[in-house]
């Protein structure tokens, strides 16, 4: 295929896109160009650096540590965190994407090269990129949301876990919907890109389903790792947002109201 056809057909379908967004006057029309322009630029660079990284370890894990580093910040950024969380949330891409990826080579499901390792571990960091900041913006909106809720529970001398446990529970089921329904349709909906990538790099439709099976499998793992973690860390709110972000999702951990201590809720007791 030509560089200059290629160019051709990604202008044309940025210039639907972009007509349609101006057109419905929606925020932000210029984010879309701008995402196609950035994902050009960083597939080239990815594309001139794995001629040298592909055939080696070393390279491969300093790759991975860089998509790591990346995903980490993406979501750091979009949930709006104080600094102190970040290297809870690097913790929690790495546990999620590290776990599902050692067991793929473990099994010997797929052999351990390092071309294998950048492609999965690759998928499975992007997808917990996902996760993560699904978790967090659905668990920052529901608890919102349910604000007189969780502070009756506080008022009776509940837990902050427990106040907020039901909220917890329905960002979490929120934040697995999509890898669930990309795994449910697969096949008939849709033609995953790692089954159509190794059917292009000449293996077989069946050594390409089985491929594209252990990568939706380990991609539900991943997820599932990363709502368990956040439901660890955050399923204990010290205070109740506020206001909405600029994105549009809510700040989980500020501006806020901070939550009643048992401390506090003793001294009101006796106040009265």
């Amino acid at each position: 295929m030509s560089i200059w056809v290629t160019l051709i057909a990604v202008a044309s379908l940025t210039a639907v896109t972009l007509v349609i967004v101006l057109a419905l006057r929606l925020e932000h029309p210029w984010l879309q160009p701008w995402a196609v322009l950035r994902a050009a630029l960083q597939l080239g660079v990815l594309t001139v650096i794995l001629h040298g990284v592909i055939t080696s370890t070393l390279w491969v894990a300093v790759f991975l540590l860089v998509m790591v580093v990346a995903a980490t910040w993406v979501v750091f950024r979009r949930l709006r965190l104080p600094r102190r969380y970040l290297p809870v949330l690097a913790a929690t891409v790495v546990i999620a994407a590290a776990v599902p990826t050692s067991l793929v080579f473990v099994t010997g499901a797929v052999e351990f090269s390092p071309r294998y390792v950048l492609a999965v571990g690759g998928i499975i960091v992007g997808n917990t990129m996902t996760v993560s900041t699904l978790m967090g913006r659905s668990l920052g909106g529901l608890i919102l949301a349910q604000r007189e809720e969780i502070e009756a529970w506080l008022s009776v001398g509940a837990t902050s876990r427990r106040a907020a446990l039901r909220a917890v529970r329905a960002a979490a089921s929120t934040a697995l919907i999509p890898s669930t329904d990309q795994t449910r349709t697969t096949g008939i909906v849709t033609l995953p890109g790692a089954f159509v990538g190794a059917v292009f790099a000449g293996a077989s439709p069946l050594e390409a389903a089985e491929f594209q099976l252990i990568v939706l499998a380990a991609i539900l793992a991943a997820g599932a790792i990363t709502v368990a973690l956040f439901t660890l860390v955050f399923g204990a709110p010290e205070v109740l947002p506020l206001e909405e972000s600029p994105l549009g999702g809510r700040s989980l951990l500020g501006p806020a109201i901070t939550a009643p201590s048992r401390s506090d809720l003793a001294r009101s007791d006796a106040a009265h």
